[in-house]
């Protein structure tokens, strides 16, 4: 069975089904499939993300001018 067949084959399901659990305990499990993109990065990035904002909450930063300027 291919991904649209399958996908088709669960909608039927769900919209033939009047099982108020049933339905709630599907809703609960699909909503806690939903990936946060923090989980998608590796350790390494994380770890970057974490200094960079640490380095912003100490005042350690440089305005967007002076960025610019120190790139071009």
């Amino acid at each position: 069975m291919d991904i649209q067949a399958t996908k088709l084959a669960l909608l039927k399901i769900i919209l033939e089904n009047n099982n108020e659990a049933f339905l709630q305990k599907l809703a609960d499990f699909i909503a806690h499939q939903k990936s946060d993109f923090w989980d998608e990065l590796t350790e390494k990035e994380q770890q970057e993300i974490t200094n960079g904002i640490a380095e912003l909450n100490s005042g350690n930063m440089v305005s967007l001018d002076s960025f610019l300027k120190k790139i071009s």
